[in-house]
């Protein structure tokens, strides 16, 4: 178990009933939302009610790609033109540009890192800090939707959109706690924790991304989309003045795109699937036939904290799902975080090269590098079409890619 005081190890229970780890399950999920993706959505998006009857949900396979965007959006798009159904087909894309805008801007994540340690070390010597982190933690701030949102994300592994933004926005604004064990909190508890998604969106509300630019949790927004749960008066009060923007330096110049590479189709090889990507179909429409597989996964190094079991256990059962799926044409390796276990896969079926997914800047995409040094044959990571149409329009901020959508989706037909 991982250096953690017991109050504030994670939660114990297994993956959420409401969450089933396979690739079927955000199939269904999908089937059952795109009826509502247009007009529907377009319009009630932000209401955060009980079961989340207004969005998709599909999150937590989005995420591991178990479902992948192209696959999301080609449904969608079965029944709406696009602009029926453009601000849902918007939402998808927001996935994709935090992914191009971290890639292209790595420091970003060594930045959180460093930043969370600091934090992590605060804990451990400044007993006021610990015991209002504890608090936030547990959901026992005296703020009502702030400690039902904590809650829920601790037992059910997920949360609204917009209870997002409002939650960092009182961790930050109002509890007046370091940004970074918020975002933390997040990765250790939500089944669709994403380095990119949750770092990036945690430093918007904190006024990190767009420099400057914090967002508020307004009592009387929080008490319009929760459908009247929470009283306005009562939040006004609580949640307090307006924010100062951060001290932050302005961002580097981002890094050019990752080139896309090919495999020599004259070697003997093995495909290695991760939980950044557990349906690469476009690996096989481009012609990869392994002799063997595997799967990475590395939900525990999320947090140095204790990542709870039911994330845990969330990933391992979509890993294995997707190893089960891919063994009908050859033999499958089930999944493991452990690189040696890897390396001696490689070893044992005498692979000459080793094909994965491009796995974007995060903690699997670590465990992948570690990957690659621990075997003595090359690794090749091509790149999705998607994220090649995409990711050079991350250099600012999501309205510059958004004019490129159009482009994007014509990769649908080669990403599924």
């Amino acid at each position: 178990m991982k250096d953690i005081p017991d109050d504030l190890r994670a939660d114990p229970g297994a993956a959420p009933r409401d969450f089933p780890a396979t690739r079927q399950a955000g199939l269904d999920r999908l089937a059952a939302f795109v009826p509502r993706a247009g007009r529907d959505y377009a319009a009630k998006r932000n209401h955060d009610l009980p079961g989340h009857p207004h969005v998709s949900v599909l999150s937590p396979w989005l995420r591991h790609r178990a479902v992948t965007e192209a696959e999301v959006c080609a449904a969608v798009l079965e029944r709406y033109a696009p602009s029926s159904a453009e601000k849902f087909i918007q939402e998808v894309c927001w996935r994709t540009y935090f992914k191009g805008w971290l890639e292209r801007r790595p420091s970003i994540w060594l930045q959180y890192q460093a930043e969370l340690k600091q934090a992590r070390n605060r804990l451990a010597t400044e007993a006021g800090l610990r015991r209002a982190f504890e608090d936030a933690c547990h959901g026992r701030t005296g703020i009502a939707p702030f400690d039902a949102w904590a809650r829920e994300v601790v037992e059910t592994g997920y949360m609204h959109n917009h209870a997002r933004m409002w939650f960092a926005s009182v961790w930050m604004h109002t509890l007046e706690l370091p940004w970074v064990l918020g975002a933390d909190f997040f990765l250790r508890h939500l089944l669709d924790g994403d380095p990119a998604s949750n770092t990036l969106s945690w430093r918007w509300v904190g006024g990190r991304h767009t420099i400057g630019k914090t967002y508020r949790a307004r009592a009387s927004n929080i008490a319009k989309f929760t459908g009247g749960r929470y009283d306005p008066e009562d939040l006004g009060r609580r949640l307090g003045g307006e924010p100062v923007p951060p001290d932050v330096p302005a961002h580097g110049a981002p890094v050019d795109v990752p080139d896309d590479v090919a495999w020599d189709r004259t070697l003997r090889t093995g495909l290695l699937l991760h939980e950044d990507d557990l349906h690469p179909a476009y690996l096989r429409n481009r012609g990869l036939q392994p002799v063997a597989g595997a799967v990475l996964i590395a939900p525990d190094a999320r947090s140095p904290f204790a990542v709870s079991r039911a994330v845990v256990e969330f990933t391992t059962a979509l890993a294995e799902d997707a190893a089960a799926r891919w063994s009908e044409t050859y033999p499958m390796r089930g999944p493991t975080g452990d690189v040696d276990a890897i390396a001696a896969w490689v070893a044992e079926n005498a692979l000459e090269q080793v094909v994965a997914p491009y796995a974007p800047v995060g903690y699997l995409r670590d465990r992948l590098d570690a990957v690659e040094r621990a075997i003595d044959v090359p690794l090749m990571r091509p790149l999705r079409d998607w994220d090649a149409a995409a990711w050079p329009w991350t250099t600012a901020g999501f309205f510059k890619l958004k004019s490129k959508i159009p482009r994007i989706l014509e990769t649908i037909g080669s990403d599924t």
